[in-house]
């Protein structure tokens, strides 16, 4: 039986090989090698555009919306926050178009980091633009190990059970879910760390990389269902 195709979405940033520096698309390894390692064979998108979004769709048997900058707050009808890197408009232009056609055509998603964040604007949501000033703590932009609450009903409580233990830092996270959007994972601060999108075959979104760690168990959960 052929390896389902997962589409993983990937920077276009400016690199070095030899004495050449050329604009490159550019995707960390871990995320291909988590897709072989459970069964599927990885495809990388450039964000070159929305003209081949329908075709990698007929192609695809599920996506990656992977890690990277945040998404530019007015995308959300918010302004920036100077404390957050620039925007990446190609990135944003690309992959909310193409998180919005996958949920249309039922594809199974995962969506990690930044791409948890897609899949909640995505769908009308916003995000919390500076996160120690709303929790009153830096603990999130801390890479220590901290524990999670999962709801064992969901795609991520099949995976984890009822709690889950991450290193991860980051100093955005989910405010307003967007439509048909749930929170399933929440650290003790409540401060939402996995999502998932109700009536779809697989759309799972979550705070942290469970690329860079040896459970797969969410990659095999991807593949399974695109399967």
């Amino acid at each position: 039986m052929p390896r389902p195709l997962i589409g993983v979405t990937a920077y276009l940033e400016a690199a070095r090989w030899g004495t050449w520096v050329r604009e490159a698309v550019l995707s960390p390894p871990a995320y291909a090698r988590a897709v072989e390692k459970s069964g599927g064979a990885a495809v990388i998108l450039p964000p070159l555009g929305t003209a081949a979004i329908d075709d990698y769709l007929r192609g695809l048997d599920g996506i990656i919306l992977a890690g990277g900058v945040e998404i530019d707050p007015a995308r959300y009808g918010e302004a920036r926050d100077e404390r957050v890197p620039e925007p990446q408009p190609h990135r944003d232009h690309f992959e909310l178009a193409l998180c919005r056609a996958a949920v249309e055509a039922d594809l199974p998603i995962l969506a990690i980091d930044r791409g948890m964040h897609v899949l909640n604007v995505a769908q009308g949501g916003s995000l919390i633009r500076w996160l120690p000033d709303t929790v009153g703590h830096d603990r999130h932009a801390a890479a220590a190990p901290h524990a999670l609450t999962v709801s064992v009903s969901s795609r991520l409580g099949k995976v984890y059970g009822d709690h889950a233990e991450i290193a991860f830092r980051h100093n955005q996270a989910i405010n307003r879910l967007g439509a048909g959007v749930l929170a399933v994972a929440w650290a003790d601060d409540r401060i939402v760390e996995g999502i998932e999108l109700q009536g779809h075959r697989f759309a799972v979104g979550v705070q942290w990389h469970p690329e860079r760690g040896d459970d797969l168990g969410l990659f095999a959960a991807l593949v399974e269902a695109a399967a």
